[in-house]
Parts: C-alpha cells; structure tokens; sequence
C-alpha cells in the first residue's frame, strides 16, 4: 500500500510541474497547482509516517486529518475557476477555509492545557474517553465536508450547463464531463468511506489503519486522474465573454432595468431571424452569443433578452433548432443522398455525434436514423 501512495505524490509532483510549464497558464491552473502540491504532500506524508503519526502524536495526527478539509475547498475553487475566474476570490468565497483555520487554531489552544489535550484522540472511542464538544465538532465537520462539497459541486455545474445554454451554441469540451464523473464517481466512494470511518468509531468496527488507508488510497487514485485530465483542460470563457456573460435565471428580474425598448426588440428579432436564414451562422459548430451578437451589431446582453424573451428560447436551443432545420432539409435534398446522417450533421453545425442524436430527438422526438426512414417511404 505504501508504493501506491508513494506513487500517488510522485504523479501530483509530477503533474504540478508539467502544469508549471504550461503556457500560458490560467487561473484553474495555479489552482490545480497548489492542489496536486497539496495532495502529493498529503499522501507523501502519510505513505512514510502514518503509523507513527496515528499512536505517538495525537495532536498532530488530529491536525494533519484536519487537511481533509481542504481538498473539497481546492475542489470548490477549480471548478469556480473555469466558470467565473474573476469572481472566486471575494470576501465570502474565503469562508470555506474558515473551518480549517477555527480547527487548527483550536487545536494550539488546547496543546498549552495537558488535561484537556490528553482527551483529544481520533481513537477515543476504544478508550472511553470523552473528549470536549468543540474537537467532537470540528470532527464531524471534517467528516461532513466530503459530502458537502459533492453537493456544492453539483451546484456548480448545473450553474455552469446555464452558462453554456446562454453562451455556446455546442457544449464539446466545454461541459466538464471528465470533471463530473470524477466527482460523482469519488464523491460517492467518499461518502461511503466517511460511512465506514463513523462506523469504527461508534461501533469499534473495522480498524484506524483500515479507514486511513482507505481515505488515502481513494485520494492516490484521485490525484493521478485529476493530473491527467486537468493538464489537458482549457479556458472555457475566455476574458470578453466572462466581462458580458449572461445567466440566464429569472429573465423578469435579469432583463428588469434594460433599455431595449418594444420596438427594438421587434426590430433586432427580425434582423436576427434574417441573418440566421440568409447567412447561416450556425453552420460554425462553435458559434458564441459574443459571435452572433456581433454579427448583429447589438449588446450581448440585449440578444440574450431577445431570444430569452422574445423567441422563449436560450442561446443553445435557438442555434441548434435551425442546426435541427438544416439537417432534415439536408436530408430531403437528392444533393446529399450519398452523405451519411453524421456527414450531414457535421455540415449541418453540428461537431459531435451524441450531441447531434440527443438535439435531433429532442426538437423531432425522433432519431435522426428514424426520421430519415420515414421520409424514405414517402
């Protein structure tokens, strides 16, 4: 076991440094820097002095456990990285280190006044000792932070699927797929873990190394995956869409104080309907609100009102829906009898073979197989 964690840190070290050299070198970056250097310190440090940690320094064990608490804060602030790099760092985002600050701040405290420190074990529970309400407190806290921040990364990336729909016509590369599985996946083990770790303390079940090796081990894997795929992700809003980026939440409270007047809206609603047909801009599988909005003349904030307000669709669907057009009429026209479905999806504007399946059922109900059936027996 000790080789996998040894292995583990060396892969964080590793990844950090070829992250060092990445140029040029984001926000998500740096973060994910200090993260691997966190993690293959982490797991280093306990690949060589767990067993000793554990039974002979029991304050320090308590603090170095303590560092569980980060890894869901450097989780927190990656993510919120790639989706609003300028906003991560206010006054209420460092609230999340607070716990680890308050714990091990509490921890010197008590390390002046033996009495008290003496009660203060991770194997309290074996002993019968009843250690003070506040460590029992920030022990729970660290245990509870694993599944807290599954849930706020949930959060984070229904947060980001509202940034795409509004500001990407495709969502390849910029949905943060290998993100998702990666916590789904470890926030469930994780939790399962904590469940094992509590059940060994309540009950005297399993054993102290058991749960450790356990936690550690499920973090070496953890570091390996995010240092792979983290070295090969990309800025997904680049610095002019994050300054006029758009969510789209509650359109009466968002468009409230705009400008745009009835006969504006009108007015850019038919200039975009025309540019759309005439000039077919969705046939570039990577068109922005920014791009179109351009191509218009107008504020990205007022096309967003437009097509929110004024066409009851979000920037993806609207793109997509004549993407979906231009397919079926590609598919009607003898020209394209010898395409095959994606050929004519990728000249279609589409750039993904899922995408172009689940878009096509959900504008059609029918899959695009099904529907070129249908037409063929006419």
């Amino acid at each position: 076991m000790k080789f996998i964690f040894l292995i583990a840190a060396f892969n964080a070290f590793f990844f950090a440094i070829l992250l060092f050299q990445k140029k040029p070198r984001e926000l998500h970056d740096n973060i994910l820097i200090l993260w691997l250097l966190y993690l293959g310190l982490f797991v280093g440090v306990y690949s060589f002095y767990s067993h000793e940690l554990f039974t002979q320094f029991q304050l320090l064990s308590i603090s170095f456990t303590s560092l569980f608490l980060l890894h869901g804060v450097f989780l927190f602030f990656y993510i919120s990285a790639l989706i609003s790099p300028k906003k991560i760092f206010d006054k209420i985002n460092l609230i999340h280190f607070a716990s680890f600050v308050l714990f091990n701040g509490y921890l010197l405290v008590v390390s002046f006044f033996p009495t008290i420190s003496e009660t203060i074990r991770l194997d309290y529970a074996q002993l019968n000792i009843s250690p003070p309400f506040l460590f029992i407190f920030f022990l729970i806290a660290t245990i509870l932070s694993g599944p807290f921040y599954f849930v706020v990364s949930i959060r984070l990336f229904k947060k980001l699927d509202i940034n795409i729909f509004n500001n990407f016509s495709s969502s390849k590369e910029i949905d943060l797929v290998w993100l998702r599985k990666l916590v789904y996946i470890f926030g469930i083990i994780w939790t399962a873990l904590i469940v094992i770790t509590v059940i060994h303390h309540v009950f005297n079940l399993f054993s102290m190394v058991f749960c450790t090796d356990g936690l550690f081990l499920s973090l070496s894997v953890f570091v390996i995956l995010i240092g792979y795929f983290g070295l090969k992700q990309q800025i997904i809003f680049s610095g002019d869409i994050e300054n006029e980026q758009v969510f789209v939440e509650d359109t009466k409270i968002k468009y409230a104080s705009s400008r745009l007047t009835d006969t504006e809206a009108n007015q850019y609603t038919d200039k975009l309907n025309n540019l759309m047909v005439a000039e077919k801009p969705f046939l570039n599988p990577n068109l922005t609100l920014l791009q179109l909005a351009s191509e218009l003349g107008i504020s990205t904030h007022y096309l967003s009102q437009i097509i929110n307000e004024k066409l009851n669709f979000n920037f993806f669907d609207y793109v997509n829906r004549f993407r979906v057009e231009e397919v079926k009429a590609k598919i009607n026209n003898p020209k394209f009898e010898n395409y095959s479905l994606l050929g004519i999806a990728f000249d279609s504007g589409f750039n993904s073979k899922s995408a172009f399946n689940r878009i096509f059922k959900k504008f059609t109900n029918q899959t695009p197989s099904q529907y070129k059936s249908e037409i063929s027996k006419i």
